[in-house]
């Protein structure tokens, strides 16, 4: 697709290659303004604002200045500001914040007053805000909103101020129990957020948050300190200490379960809940992960959380438990047990029980499978591989008409989130567009219109935002957009040289960095294949780059030389299995071989038991994008199972490369 000459003058100065832009005084000074808004310099930012007016960016500057001083500013002065930005993700970025300050400041009339504004609408704080005002005004019952209003403040991460305030207030209604707080103490203490724990606690009673802090400290000893003084709620102070021991080890909280005075204190829900952690504990724990299902055993699954219960399941999985793994799933509330992990391992588990009979437990799966058969992931690329059909890519959609292309070559907000890449402002740009794409318009972009701001992405080079929004189409989907191939003469003829699949090697770097030259991670990771400088350094002499340079990582076909040798380093080390490389890759080739001790499991399995949530979805995703790109480049279908293989013990951990980074 070639885009029109003409359409918008700002398209030749922007990402097209090869073309030459200078820039404005206007560019120039919104640059300033970027670094002074990143030292909160509020007068810099409001004397340099008039040399922007005009810019295609002015709403971002616009921006940068109120959002400085929006504590000080009146009411009207924000929306004075806002209205400046009128329709842009840049109004409803300040109105998000402003919202956020009023619901801190108790200022209900004018939360309420710019509420129906704000269009975004996915901040949960302000929805827990929102809530309550609606139960305050009786818009609707209490009830239902004191649900809504635990749930999202249960799913929060941080101690903040929108959904503690709202639990706070149906907590005094009576409208929410106690156990609410208890819960959100607990899910605080088992993910080590000592503030949250605090923050839960502090709505019961604030003297009790010293013992809170002291049990974080030191679990161990809080509970022999405990043994014969029993103090108001001490039932639940110690279920936090057995949570934070178990947290710290698990077979001491085990231990700890085992003595008559906590079963004799300890609610049946209070129990259950802490062998669910103990087990899930154990599961991720080398050298404890045979002991889990003994400790899930324990406890009733229907107390357990969610979280516990998918490590049940997943502990099942590796034992080849399959009645655990059914029970575990079948305890699940519908959303968890409608992902299509549950689903997938669900069908697996009444093949393998044969339940009731054979004829039906097969009938049963078949229909679990094609409920999430395809190509979209990980286990719908399983799911139809157990229908006995291989991954094929569907036929293209539709071309795309001149009017849906010049549909998204003249949005304002795909302008803005261009001219802000244009200027090295990539995080902005960015934030702008995907605004644009998916939560400026309730629902976001139909699929066409998805389709069009994508190839606009792909004949920019823009490859993350190709390949994000074209992801969201829902009825269409368009391979080359989703599965594109950059730089292809350079990937496959370094992949023929070392004799690695090139199809890998693309699953991977689309899952590191989109094919973004310029990506770096927060922990120093650079380039396409995201490799860490100790690792390129260590790389280039192990292949003779000797005068290879720390910059160079960010040279493409460096980049890719350094990465790709690295991995074919990763896959010989590990016995060419892709799953392996991929965990080593990702967390370290250490954790790969620590994580393959154990049995042997099919690599569905091995990758679903893999510990650390980040590399456990990095892995899955790196082998359904190997897939999808195998079909691409071989023009056959593929097969996912194949790719994963088996793992399990090294036949000689004596031959490890252990110098490998």
């Amino acid at each position: 697709m070639r885009l029109k000459q003409g359409v918008l003058p700002i398209m030749a100065a922007l990402l097209l290659p090869g073309f030459a832009w200078a820039q404005t005084a206007a560019d120039s000074a919104l640059l300033e303004m970027r670094e002074a808004f990143r030292r909160n310099a509020s007068p810099t930012l409001s004397t340099l604002l008039p040399r922007v007016q005009g810019h295609l960016l002015e709403p971002m500057a616009v921006y940068w200045e109120a959002r400085a001083r929006l504590e000080a500013a009146s009411p009207a002065d924000i929306r004075a500001a806002l209205a400046r930005m009128a329709g842009t993700y840049w109004e409803d970025r300040l109105r998000n914040d402003w919202l956020l300050q009023l619901g801190r400041q108790r200022d209900w009339t004018n939360f309420e007053a710019e509420l129906p504004r704000y269009r975004m609408g996915d901040d949960k704080q302000i929805q827990c805000y929102a809530l309550m005002l609606d139960a305050v005004a009786r818009r609707r019952p209490s009830e239902e909103v004191a649900r809504q209003v635990a749930t999202l403040w249960h799913a929060q991460p941080l101690a903040e101020d929108g959904c503690a305030t709202a639990a706070k207030a149906f907590l005094d209604s009576g409208h929410l129990k106690p156990e609410v707080a208890w819960q959100r103490a607990r899910l605080g203490m088992e993910s080590n957020k000592p503030a949250t724990v605090s923050q839960a606690v502090n709505l019961l009673n604030p003297d009790w948050v010293v013992m809170v802090n002291t049990i974080a400290a030191d679990p161990a000893r809080y509970l022999n300190e405990k043994i014969t003084a029993i103090r108001p709620r001490t039932k639940e102070l110690v279920t936090l200490a057995i949570i934070r021991l178990a947290s710290l080890d698990p077979a001491a909280a085990a231990h700890e379960m085992d003595h008559t005075r906590w079963k004799a204190q300890l609610t049946e829900e209070e129990r259950s809940w802490l062998w669910g952690v103990i087990g899930k504990r154990m599961a991720q724990t080398t050298g404890q992960q045979d002991q889990a299902l003994a400790a899930f055993a324990n406890g009733q699954d229907r107390f357990m959380h969610a979280d516990h219960l998918a490590w049940k399941a997943r502990a099942g999985l590796r034992a080849g438990a399959w009645g655990h793994v059914r029970d575990a799933i079948a305890a699940m509330d519908e959303p968890q047990r409608q992902e299509p992990v549950w689903v997938y391992w669900r069908a697996r588990a009444t093949q393998a029980l044969k339940e009731p009979d054979v004829l039906t437990a097969h009938i049963v799966a078949g229909g679990l499978y094609r409920q999430i058969a395809g190509g979209q992931g990980f286990y719908e690329q399983l799911a139809l591989e157990e229908l006995g059909r291989a991954w094929a890519e569907p036929p293209p959609p539709l071309p795309l008409t001149p009017q849906e292309l010049a549909f998204a070559q003249s949005n304002p907000g795909l302008q803005r989130a261009l001219a802000a890449m244009r200027l090295g402002l990539r995080t902005e740009g960015v934030r702008e567009w995907n605004y644009t794409t998916n939560l400026h318009a309730r629902g976001g972009m139909g699929d066409r219109e998805l389709l069009a701001a994508a190839a606009l992405a792909c004949q920019l080079e823009i490859w993350d935002r190709c390949i994000n929004t074209s992801e969201r189409t829902r009825e269409v989907q368009d391979a080359s957009q989703r599965f594109p191939m950059p730089f292809r003469t350079q990937v496959l003829k370094r992949t023929s040289e070392i004799g690695i699949d090139p199809a890998y090697v693309y699953g991977l770097i689309r899952q590191e960095s989109r094919f973004i030259t310029e990506a770096r991670s927060g922990v120093g990771a650079s380039g396409l294949m995201q490799v860490m400088p100790a690792t390129a350094r260590w790389t280039a002499r192990k292949i003779g780059l000797t005068d290879f340079q720390p910059h160079q990582i960010a040279d493409r076909d460096t980049n890719i030389t350094i990465g790709t040798a690295y991995l074919k380093l990763a896959l010989d080390d590990l016995d060419g299995s892709m799953p392996l490389a991929a965990a080593a890759y990702n967390a370290g080739p250490g954790r790969a071989r620590t994580w393959r001790q154990g049995p042997t499991l099919a690599g569905e399995i091995w990758a679903e038991n893999i510990p650390f949530e980040e590399t456990r979805d990095y892995v899955k995703k790196v082998l359904a994008n190997t897939t999808h790109y195998a079909a691409l480049i071989t023009g056959q279908p593929q097969s996912l199972r194949s790719r994963l293989g088996i793992v399990g013990p090294a036949a000689h951990p004596e031959s490890y490369n252990r110098e490998l980074p």
